[in-house]
């Protein structure tokens, strides 16, 4: 898949955030947004998964051939992870997976029961997420992103509440299934973005 950046500015009231954005994203390829706290990166972010519509500029999405992919099923094609998203806490980690993978099937060969096991939160697993501890939250963020069977997937300070197992658990997952796709991080941690060889400062975009 391809991800193709025209001219993007993103603008809130008079404060420009970044602007003259021209990028493309191709896959397969890692590639990491760094900067400051506040500098743009979840913005810029959610503008590439189609989320957010930047102030100026516009973003094309492709398949694999070439086709122009409809903005109506981009959504399709992206997986996505952020500190901030929200998931149904009033489900148990079993009815939460079940209920996302109706929508996005998981990679091959893996089904919810699986990757509980993968996550290790079997112990957990017939609890409601508000239950949770923010560590726990995170990881299931994480799974219903990186094992969703997409081309794309995209992350946002994806160890944020994570302890160092976490963290390891979190690469271990990376270097095993994200092989192939087109990742993007938004990160200033290097232990987020250590596999990314490609990689834009948002900054250089003022």
């Amino acid at each position: 898949m391809e991800i193709s950046l025209h001219g993007v500015g993103k603008r809130f009231q008079r404060h420009t955030v970044f602007k003259g954005l021209d990028y493309i994203f191709t896959s397969p390829g890692a590639y990491a947004l760094l900067g400051a706290n506040g500098s743009g990166k979840s913005t810029l972010l959610r503008i590439i998964a189609g989320m957010q519509s930047p102030s100026i500029g516009n973003v094309s999405f492709k398949a694999e051939g070439g086709k122009e992919i409809d903005a109506a099923e981009v959504f399709r094609n992206i997986s996505f992870c952020a500190p901030g998203q929200e998931i149904v806490e009033e489900y148990t980690l079993t009815e939460f997976l079940d209920f996302h993978f109706s929508f996005k099937s998981p990679l091959r060969g893996l089904s919810t029961q699986k990757l509980i096991e993968i996550a290790g939160l079997q112990a957990a697993a017939k609890k409601p997420i508000y239950d949770y501890s923010s560590g726990m939250k995170q990881r299931v963020k994480l799974i219903q992103a990186i094992f969703s069977d997409t081309p794309v997937l995209l992350l946002d300070e994806p160890c944020a509440n994570l302890d160092e197992a976490g963290v390891g658990q979190y690469r271990s997952w990376m270097d095993t299934y994200a092989a192939g796709r087109l990742v993007v991080v938004a990160s200033n941690d290097p232990r987020e973005y250590y596999f990314c060889q490609e990689r834009l400062t948002v900054e250089d975009y003022r």
